[in-house]
């Protein structure tokens, strides 16, 4: 009967030459994979393994969390900064606020109320320049899909066609976007139509 030596040299040698045989059948494989599984890891690089692994996993636990955190900040001051702004624009409209309550409690003849809201409105106008919104031309130019919304039309001679002829409530923009469609009646000129 062979000894114990024997038949685990003639394992490594036959393990070998399968090896051998199947690098022309199968692809070839990273040969420390191939060494880490035919072999155990030795206890010490498995606790720094295991250790490494740990310390990863925290880091990713923490950076998981900043991350959280830092969206929740960025949330907060979304909030923050759009109630300055809010705020800032209201602080701009309490005069003409105060300015209204004075004039209810006017006694004043109907013309010199007349006069006061007129000045009420030029405040207004000016505030909202500030804010960078101004009022879209209407009456009397081309009506403007994009800028008007028609509420209908009315035969006027004297207008060309398609042109604006009355401006029933105006329109604004900041800067460059539209924050309401002027609301207008449209003219409908019979000769030039016929033309």
């Amino acid at each position: 009967m062979p000894d114990q030596d024997t038949e685990l040299t003639l394992s490594k040698e036959a393990a070998a030459s399968m090896a051998e045989n199947s690098t022309n059948e199968m692809p070839a494989q990273n040969p420390d994979q191939a060494a880490s599984e035919a072999s155990p890891i030795p206890r010490a690089e498995f606790d720094q393994l295991k250790t490494e692994r740990d310390q990863l996993l925290d880091r990713l636990a923490r950076l998981q969390a900043e991350f959280e955190n830092a969206r929740k900040r960025a949330d907060r001051d979304k909030i923050a900064n759009r109630d300055y702004a809010v705020g800032d624009v209201v602080e701009k409209f309490l005069p003409v606020l105060d300015h209204f309550e004075m004039a209810l409690k006017s006694t004043g003849t109907a013309d010199q109320l007349r006069s006061g809201v007129e000045l009420i409105v030029k405040q207004m106008e000016d505030v909202l320049r500030q804010l960078n919104v101004t009022a879209i031309p209407a009456l009397g130019t081309e009506f403007d899909p994009r800028h008007h919304e028609a509420l209908g039309s009315v035969e006027r001679p004297d207008l060309p066609d398609q042109h604006v002829a009355e401006e029933i409530r105006r329109g604004y923009k900041l800067r460059d976007k539209l924050l309401r469609p002027a609301l207008v009646r449209v003219a409908s000129n019979p000769k030039q139509k016929s033309e």
